[in-house]
């Protein structure tokens, strides 16, 4: 079943906000299965999904090339 959004809803279909990217203070580069930086790739490539779904609602704010 496809979710249709109304236009009130659209309104409140804020774009999500990308990941902060850690410093490199805060590797402690021990090989953490958990680090920071594998943390970020994952958190980049889910806020990457989200963006082009939500870019697929909003086409009129796709960035002009």
């Amino acid at each position: 079943m496809t979710e249709m959004l109304s236009a009130t809803s659209l309104d409140e279909d804020v774009a999500p906000v990308p990941p902060t990217m850690p410093m490199d203070s805060e590797c402690c580069e021990s090989g953490c299965e958990r680090c920071v930086w594998t943390v970020y790739q994952e958190e980049k490539l889910e806020y990457e999904r989200r963006y082009a779904a939500w870019l697929q609602r909003h086409p009129e704010e796709r960035p002009r090339l």
